[in-house]
């Protein structure tokens, strides 16, 4: 539970506050709609929970929504689900850490300044974790997370006792809301269940990482599913509750779950033991994106939609590059919008309602498929299909009353990714067929092969260079770029000294230009001579020190980038290790 539902569970923490944030706009007033709103979503929590327990015995091997809508929906609805994911899950990361510092910054208001550079401090220690292991996060992370349950679970016991009694004061009166207020209509209703339906987030990590539980894995896993959906429902509904008794308006500088504390608490230790646990399960609830993304990215490489570097596993048996890669975008995001929760809100939650409707319609499909091998086919196929109506109607809900406050730019991002994906997997079967022959073709055949040494002048690493090029072909031609006139012809007089018996080459370069008079003269080799192929032998540099490289300007890394990308042309460097 601690590796794969952290996201869900702490999510908790921030969703009955962006609810609030969006009814507050039509005035306090509005604010007692905050209980029924999240009554709905206390009913949308166990729709999708159901049905992602029947996925979980489907797909025992791990049914993440990529897998079950490609393998039921066909590639492209598969790839649209990777894509919403894979979105979602860098998001995820961001609001996780922002809302974890929020919490401390809410108990610590001098460090409010500094909370993007919290941010990033925790993003880095998260990387750090990850790439030691999921074993070792696992063990790292369960103690926050289970504190955070019995933190909240006490909070929201011990104020409603209060409030039964008697006992428990209202907040102290809240600010009316400046400016204009919006008229309540049922778009701001709706706008405000799209912000607390965050709390969904993570429901599928568990159908993904089905692998890490012990046998029987699916009924392990299921059972996962439900405790977490209880424990995650329990307390959402019941911070609701009592932000809606205690008459808690959202503040830009101190959170709900703050304020609740607070008023239940006081400034007593229970209050700083409750934002403690907060904050630590929010910034570490990202592990559930840090074990997922570059899962999901793994899988989507080996099959050729993604780089191959991220199906690679690091030294510790985990995607390092998958890994890498999330820390950096989601600290790039967490600068961008200032490590601010409520504005990366809006981006938030809908690709993972995409990708739950595609899921739960790829089972639906599953379960029409196997309905000769299993008697209670329909049954499963009504569940999946009810998850998949509700799932669809959140995500069209998301996206109409987020899309101008920003939910537009994940809309343009998925589809584009689809086509990325494309494109690399184009890319990856060009390569096969370019690289693909028959039996018949496995023949090694002689080439002509000619041998071009590039010098700058006379000395050791030449002579180095010379030799090891006499070792690869009789036909060596060397040659030097008339840079510097002067320079070439007292080359050219040390050359004939020197007697090496392979000819030189000056070639003009008008216009001080060391690479085009050089690929000018391979061309005149390959086209005239019908050589079929060039091999360049360079001469490099190696200081004994990494400071003496800025002391040389590294012209032959240059041409070797340069000739690199030219067909039929080899390029060796002769390293010479200089002694001082």
């Amino acid at each position: 539970m601690a590796v794969f539902s952290s996201d869900a569970l702490s999510s908790v923490a921030y969703a009955t506050e962006e609810i609030l944030r969006a009814l507050v706009l039509a005035g306090l007033g509005a604010l007692t709609l905050g209980l029924p709103v999240a009554f709905a979503i206390a009913l949308l929590f166990f729709t999708v929970t159901f049905s992602y327990r029947q996925t979980v015995f489907a797909y025992p091997s791990g049914g993440g929504s990529y897998i079950v809508a490609k393998d039921n929906l066909g590639l492209i609805p598969g790839l649209t689900a990777g894509a919403a994911l894979l979105i979602d899950y860098i998001l995820t990361v961001a609001v996780s850490v922002s809302s974890g510092i929020a919490a401390v910054t809410s108990a610590v208001p001098a460090l409010y300044g500094h909370r993007v550079a919290l941010c990033l401090l925790a993003v880095l220690l998260l990387v750090i974790g990850n790439l030691r292991g999921v074993r070792e996060s696992g063990n790292i992370f369960s103690i926050p997370t289970y504190l955070f349950i019995a933190s909240i679970l006490v909070m929201n016991a011990v104020g409603i006792a209060r409030w039964v009694l008697g006992g428990l004061p209202p907040a102290p009166a809240p600010s009316p809301p400046t400016g204009t207020l919006a008229p309540l209509t049922a778009f701001l209703v709706l706008r405000a269940f799209a912000g607390g339906c965050s709390a969904l987030t993570g429901v599928e990590a568990i159908s993904n990482g089905i692998q890490a539980f012990y046998e029987p894995v699916s009924k392990n896993a299921a059972k996962t599913l439900v405790y977490m959906a209880v424990l995650a429902v329990s307390m959402f509904l019941g911070i609701s509750f009592l932000a809606h008794v205690l008459g808690i308006a959202p503040r830009e500088t101190e959170t709900v779950v703050s304020q609740i504390a607070h008023g239940v608490f006081g400034n007593s230790i229970f209050y700083y033991i409750v934002q403690a646990a907060t904050m630590l399960v929010l910034v570490l609830a990202a592990n559930t994106s840090f074990a997922d993304f570059p899962r999901l990215s793994s899988i989507l490489g080996r099959d050729g939609f993604l780089p191959r570097q991220f199906a690679n596993r690091g030294d510790r048996l985990v995607f390092s590059n998958g890994i890498v890669i999330l820390g950096l975008i989601s600290a790039v995001l967490i600068v961008y919008f200032g490590g601010q929760t409520h504005s990366l809100i809006p981006l938030y939650a809908i690709g993972v309602f995409l990708s739950f409707t595609l899921s739960q319609s790829g089972m639906v499909v599953h379960w029409w498929r196997r309905r000769h091998e299993d008697p209670k086919w329909l049954t499963h196929a009504v569940i999946n299909g009810t998850g998949a109506v509700v799932t669809f109607v959140v995500f069209v809900i998301e996206g109409v009353t987020k899309f101008t406050l920003g939910a537009w730019v994940v809309v343009v991002l998925i589809p584009l990714l689809v086509v990325v994906f494309l494109s690399i997997r184009r890319h990856y079967d060009a390569v096969a067929e370019d690289l693909r022959m028959d039996p018949a073709e496995v023949k090694v055949k002689p080439v002509r092969h000619i041998v071009v040494v590039p010098i700058a002048g006379i000395h050791r690493a030449v002579a180095a260079t010379l030799a090891y090029a006499r070792s690869l072909s009789d036909d060596i031609r060397a040659v030097h770029v008339a840079v510097n006139p002067e320079e070439a012809e007292k080359i050219r007089t040390k050359w004939e000294k020197w007697d090496t018996g392979i000819p030189l080459t000056i070639l003009p370069s008008p216009y001080r230009s060391l690479t085009r008079p050089l690929l000018d003269y391979i061309d005149g080799i390959q086209q005239k001579e019908k050589a079929a192929v060039v091999t360049v032998v360079i001469a490099e540099f190696l200081p004994r020190r990494w400071w003496q490289f800025l002391l040389h300007n590294q012209s032959a890394l240059w041409l070797t980038t340069i000739l690199h990308f030219r067909p039929n042309t080899v390029v060796v460097n002769v390293p010479y290790h200089l002694k001082h």
